[in-house]
């Protein structure tokens, strides 16, 4: 359980009634929850997953320690025949389930893990070989946190973008955005459009719509 406000009395008073419901015990300030490691400073708050990414590479048992700058190669279109069929998926299954969580602190694999979610159900050696791409990546940005300044305004910043038809299969788009307090990143998510956008316009409107619904 995390207790957080910006009344320490409060918090106190909170903490010793649930002492006198529960057995518990106080480890103090936040550091580390469910994956998530929180290092405060003076300035703010850094957020990562490291020791996760860490345990996921175990897991994944790369068997070299390659690394790449780009989690995919440029203009890329995967389709679900791609390649032979995986003898086991649970593996494929295991780790994009893993790389989902970790986009909680890692906006820059969202599209990415978006992409390879999408073949859970029948992945293939193609698929995989894109799958572990995006762990070398992972691999030599293992250290890329997010954050959270102490200071800063409470101003919403919000961005959107579209790429048009690039479901080589559906001809659906797929929908971008991200959203700042301030300079704080507090949003970020990809999502394919429920309908064909006959146009990059309408398909920036439904990106644009996508994002108005988060921020209201």
């Amino acid at each position: 359980m995390i207790i957080t406000g910006d009344d320490p009395e409060y918090i106190a008073f909170v903490m010793a009634h649930l002492h006198d419901q529960f057995l518990m015990i106080d480890l103090g300030p936040l550091r580390y929850f469910l994956g998530i490691e929180v290092s405060s400073t003076s300035d703010g708050f850094f957020i990562s997953q490291e020791k996760y990414i860490q345990d996921l590479l175990a897991r994944a048992d790369l068997g070299d320690e390659r690394t790449v700058e780009t989690h995919m190669e440029l203009h890329v279109k995967l389709h679900p025949p791609d390649g032979d069929p995986l003898p086991d998926p649970v593996r494929y299954r295991h780790l994009v389930g893993s790389l989902v969580y970790l986009a909680v602190t890692r906006p820059d694999i969202s599209y990415h893990v978006h992409i390879l979610s999408q073949f859970v159900s029948a992945p293939t050696i193609v698929h995989y070989s894109h799958l572990l791409r995006v762990l070398c990546y992972l691999r030599g940005t293992i250290t890329h946190r997010l954050f959270f300044p102490r200071s800063s305004s409470l101003q919403l910043l919000c961005y959107s973008d579209a790429t048009w038809a690039s479901d080589p299969s559906y001809r659906r788009s797929l929908s971008n955005y991200c959203v700042f307090l301030g300079g704080l990143l507090i949003a970020w998510k990809t999502k394919k459009q429920t309908a064909v956008s006959r146009s990059s316009v309408e398909a920036e409107l439904r990106a644009m719509d996508l994002l108005t619904t988060e921020v209201t």
